[in-house]
């Protein structure tokens, strides 16, 4: 299973052993008010993961350490890594999986992930996607943008290929 955490939206892909996806879905926290309450419900939706599939490796992408211009406060660099840990946490002592982290620039050099320049990281994830993975859909709004959602499911996507790959080498 690959996370990519986020307090906002938590996206998720399963992979089976043969390398086929599963699953890849999210758990939209945003009408979710606390901390503790979006850790609650991302708890009982890994219950449920965990009873329906035979999870055996859990890969999270690694919380962002550095700023970046124009990006993310020291308060949301924070808040994202204390939930980043509270879930690998509930990971670990709810289903007795070490969670094994990932920077997102490995996992996304590990699936093969062109990186243009002036370009973000997610528009090159959903470029990847919609070029190599023909089972990806991707919902747009009704003003022709992609669904922020999508964003995370393809990360975790990436995360949890990188983890397959990193498993069967």
């Amino acid at each position: 299973m690959g996370l990519d955490i986020s307090t906002s939206i938590t996206g998720y892909t399963i992979i089976d052993s043969d390398g086929v996806v599963v699953v890849c879905e999210h758990i939209d926290l945003t009408k979710i008010d606390g901390f503790l309450n979006k850790a609650s419900l991302c708890q009982s939706n890994f219950t449920k993961l965990f009873q329906k599939y035979p999870i055996s490796s859990v890969y999270i992408e690694e919380s962002l350490q550095m700023f970046s211009m124009g990006k993310s406060s020291a308060k949301t660099l924070s808040t994202l890594t204390k939930f980043n840990g509270v879930l690998s946490w509930i990971i670990f002592n709810d289903f007795l999986i070490a969670p094994n982290h990932i920077p997102a620039i490995s996992a996304r050099k590990l699936c093969g992930v062109k990186l243009e320049k002036g370009k973000r990281g997610k528009e090159c994830v959903i470029e990847h996607m919609k070029a190599n993975e023909s089972w990806f859909q991707i919902d747009y709004t009704k003003t022709g943008n992609i669904k922020p959602y999508i964003y995370d499911r393809a990360d975790s996507f990436i995360i949890a290929k990188a983890g397959y790959l990193k498993n069967i080498k």
